[in-house]
């Protein structure tokens, strides 16, 4: 299916010409506004048009849709004006694929950038909960851990069966108090620091893909998303994240860094905060984008977790631009409410663009843990990612 972009009025936002509708829709004749509108002969074997209108389109140019419509188009307004983000937009583009298809309303933007979005529309699998951008039409909740066992966190309390059903019920709590739907999640510790060397000699211990491969598939198939999250000691985040490459590729699976384990040469775990510099996130950034490119795969999620500035190095550096990753700063502190509450507040200062906050309760550490109403009430703005552990 063909794209393309057509303004409300006034030119693009290039200044460049744009199409009128008469070349847009062969065999239309404009009328003025005392004319009538007769439905023209379609040529035979002409597929017909899909046709997209951003929110204001409807509104400030009936003349065009009626236009639409009476050439025997197919129209749906796009929420977002951009047909990535919707479930039903999607579906309505991928209800006729043959059609070509034409956005009407200046918020979609480019000609170039509709046609890249809306041949994603068509062809890139969706995310658990419909749509291909992590954010904002959906918050997640998810349970983090290892499946070894409860050691690790809440994730490993039980067999992946009842971890997706304690999943599901711990993001029905948290719907009452979200306009967005809010979406079950495991954050699956793939590399766990450790207090020897190992025989890699990384202080870290790397679980074999194939031994998370059940609970990943078996999350997906219900439904729920994976993130998997590494703690790398003295290698770097790209090393070990490229061993999971392979479940990587896989639409419902995004990737978490844990610089708190991210040790120097010489250093060792829990005699200091690990810490990692922007310049190596963004190499796992540019490096995520670039497999998710190439695999025609959904938004992925890319989550950082911190509780202290100093343990992401030149943050105001992270490079937050690549439309293929959500960014999402997590916020780990534990203990009473005022403390958590002051991370949350200076994890926000200068806060590059177009990261995303995410919120971590603890249930032996908080004292108390916070509900799901005081997390989504009180915590301001509300997260977009909670994790339990």
């Amino acid at each position: 299916a063909s794209s393309a972009a057509a303004p409300g009025g006034g030119g693009s936002p290039s200044g460049q010409a744009q199409p009128a509708w008469p070349d847009l829709l062969p065999g239309l004749e404009v009328l003025g506004q005392e004319e009538t509108v007769e439905r023209p002969e379609r040529e035979q074997g002409e597929a017909p048009y899909s046709v997209l209108l951003a929110p204001e389109a409807a509104e400030d140019l009936p003349a065009a849709v009626a236009v639409a419509r009476a050439a025997g188009s197919r129209v749906h307004e796009d929420p977002a004006a951009d047909p990535r983000a919707d479930p039903g937009t999607i579906d309505f583009l991928r209800g006729a694929p043959e059609h070509s298809v034409l956005g009407l309303g200046d918020g979609f933007g480019t000609a170039a950038v509709f046609a890249e979005r809306t041949d994603a529309a068509l062809t890139v699998p969706e995310l658990p909960g419909g749509g291909l951008l992590a954010f904002p039409g959906r918050r997640m909740v998810a349970l983090y851990g290892n499946p070894s066992g409860p050691a690790l966190g809440a994730l490993g309390e039980q067999d992946v069966d009842a971890a997706i059903r304690r999943a599901k019920e711990l993001a029905q709590e948290y719907q009452p108090f979200s306009d967005e739907p809010v979406q079950p999640a495991f954050e699956i510790i793939a590399t766990v620091a450790t207090s020897s060397a190992g025989e890699d000699g990384d202080y870290s211990a790397t679980t074999d893909p194939d031994e998370l491969r059940s609970w990943v598939d078996a999350a997906g198939e219900a439904g729920v998303y994976v993130v998997l999250d590494l703690q790398p000691g003295t290698t770097d985040f790209l090393a070990q994240a490229k061993h999971f490459e392979d479940l990587l590729t896989l639409p419902h699976v995004g990737l978490a860094l844990d610089p708190e384990w991210r040790l120097q040469d010489g250093q060792r775990h829990l005699e200091q905060i690990g810490s990692v510099d922007a310049a190596e996130v963004n190499r796992v950034a540019d490096w995520l984008a670039g497999l998710t490119r190439t695999h025609n795969l959904p938004q992925k999620v890319f989550l950082l977790h911190q509780f202290q500035l100093r343990m992401i190095g030149n943050r105001e550096s992270l490079d937050t631009a690549h439309e293929e990753l959500a960014v999402v700063v997590h916020a780990d502190g534990h203990g009473g409410p005022e403390q958590k509450m002051e991370t949350w507040r200076t994890l926000r200062q200068d806060l590059p663009e177009g990261v995303w906050m995410g919120w971590k309760n603890f249930y032996d550490e908080d004292t108390p843990m916070f509900s799901p109403e005081r997390t989504y009430r009180e915590v301001s703005p509300a997260p977009w990612f909670v994790s339990y552990q």
